[in-house]
């Protein structure tokens, strides 16, 4: 009987309360606080959208308020927001009605923004709003500030049939979303010179056509939307020569402070079989997937001088058959391998630095071999004719920063690896391909390069490097920031050590 009543009782109880208003809401008097009085959506590209940015809107009254009105102060605003969750009543939601809070509480407002530069304020290039709270005397306001960026936009044409350019790879059965540069691009002008007057966003793949240079100018910046790349075709070349003063960016389109150290952002920077007599040098190349991408150019060496590559999600530099010869190059952290020389080659790496500390335990600084395995597990073999490394770095977080993969084919070319006066990460093996480390007074083993910061990409070394007065005489007069080494006895690795 008393369970029956108390069970009564809670019934009863549950039914009023379920009867009664829970809240009564207040107009709202103006009282709002803000966490922030302006909102800066970082920069963003014309006509490209920005990140979500929020503001957090707090009542600290003692009372449930509604707030009659938020909304966006101009008409045809080029701001989106959302308020607590909710859409707008109106396109692009700039404006919500009867707004409710309750008191002690707060509510997240998130604000993105697609503008082009003809919307800018012309002097300063920067889009502004306000988010308005209430009218009248009650009315608060929180400002929205965005700097637009003028840029070439290169990508594919979309033809009347609804269908877009596409490009034909040799050695690659499916085409590729992507495009042929021209000259005389009505637009653009010629597209076969990029300038440095103001930043090229590709949309797809640009691509450089036989017997054609694409030449890039110093202090040139490049952006690269996802999925997106750049590929220099058979007979076509890349000079991509900029200074120290005057750097060439090759990164994502993405501003925003938080996208900078990204990776796998866009796709690479494709050297296809038979592109000949590239140069790179002062160069950036930043948050790829595949920083550099180097298939078997046609037996004129290519050059990479003074060139940083950082951030990509599987290879820094990717050679295939290729000829390479490199002085004053850094890649720091990347899926695989900051360097990758595979099927075979020729390659010269002088003053480099090849570290990685990319998040895994299978990572490596520096991988080297001269075959592969088709999908019947039969190997095809390259000759590999030379992989020399003088006055190098090659380390990282792994136990082992070096890889090597030789044919078992007898007959397969695998002469001229050397490491001469070389700082390297690596544990013990008793496998015979790896014996040269050992006891080799050319080669300092697991001795601490001492980087400034690996993780920000800041790869200069410190007083107690092992690096420093390790190298050889001096093959290169000056280090990648352009201080001079010594004659004798200069640091290893792209930077010469500065008190």
């Amino acid at each position: 009987m008393r369970t029956f009543i108390f069970l009564l009782f809670i019934g009863f109880a549950i039914s009023m309360s379920s009867c009664r208003e829970d809240f009564e809401f207040e107009r709202s008097t103006g009282g709002l606080t803000f966490s922030k009085d302006t909102v800066y959506c970082d920069t963003v590209f014309t006509n490209i959208s920005s990140s979500t940015y929020s503001l957090k809107v707090y009542n600290k009254s003692n009372k449930d308020i509604k707030i009659p009105t938020i909304r966006l102060a101009r008409p045809d605003s080029k701001y989106r927001i959302t308020v607590d969750g909710m859409t707008g009543e109106n396109q692009n939601n700039r404006t919500f009605k009867d707004v409710e809070l309750l008191a002690k509480d707060s509510m997240y407002i998130f604000i993105e923004v697609t503008a082009d530069v003809a919307s800018s304020n012309p002097t300063d290039f920067l889009y502004t709003d306000q988010i308005l709270f209430d009218e009248g005397t009650n009315q608060q306001k929180v400002e929205l500030v965005t700097l637009i960026q003028d840029a070439y936009f290169l990508y594919p044409k979309r033809f009347s049939d609804g269908t877009t350019e596409t490009l034909e790879i040799e050695g690659l059965s499916d085409s590729i979303y992507g495009f042929f540069l021209d000259e005389n691009d009505p637009v653009n002008g010629n597209e076969y010179l990029w300038k440095n007057d103001k930043p090229y966003v590709i949309y797809g793949y640009a691509a450089v056509p036989n017997a054609k240079t694409l030449e890039i100018e110093p202090g040139a910046r490049i952006h690269f939307h996802a999925d997106s790349g750049l590929i220099v075709g058979n007979g076509a070349t890349l000079k991509a020569k900029g200074t120290l003063e005057d750097k060439i960016i090759f990164e994502g389109d993405r501003l925003e402070p938080g996208f900078s150290n990204v990776a796998g952002q866009w796709e690479t920077i494709w050297l296809t079989a038979g592109s000949t007599n590239n140069e790179i040098e002062h160069v950036i190349i930043k948050n790829s997937v595949v920083g550099l991408n180097i298939d078997s150019n046609d037996g004129n060496s290519m050059t990479i001088k003074n060139t940083e590559i950082y951030n990509s999600s599987l290879i820094g530099l990717y050679a295939k058959t290729a000829w390479i010869h490199s002085e004053n190059l850094v890649i720091n952290n990347a899926g695989i391998a900051a360097l990758a020389c595979t099927l075979g080659g020729i390659y010269e790496f002088r003053h480099c630095t090849f570290n990685n500390n990319w998040a895994s335990s299978r990572q490596f600084a520096v991988m080297i071999n001269n075959f592969y395995k088709d999908e019947n597990n039969i190997e095809h073999a390259f000759p590999l004719g030379a992989a020399t490394f003088t006055n190098c770095i090659i380390y990282g977080s792994n136990t082992y920063a070096l890889s090597l993969a030789k044919s078992q084919n007898p007959d397969a070319i695998w002469e001229n690896l050397s490491f001469l006066k070389c700082v390297m990460k690596f544990g013990t093996s008793t496998d015979d391909l790896y014996s040269f480390i050992f006891n080799n007074p050319e080669i300092k083993r697991n001795e601490n390069p001492y980087f400034l910061d690996v993780y920000n990409n800041k790869l200069s070394i410190g007083e107690l490097s092992s690096a420093r007065g390790f190298g050889d005489a001096a093959i290169l007069p000056f280090d990648i920031l352009g201080n001079a080494r010594p004659l004798l006895n200069p640091d290893v690795g792209a930077y010469q050590f500065q008190e």
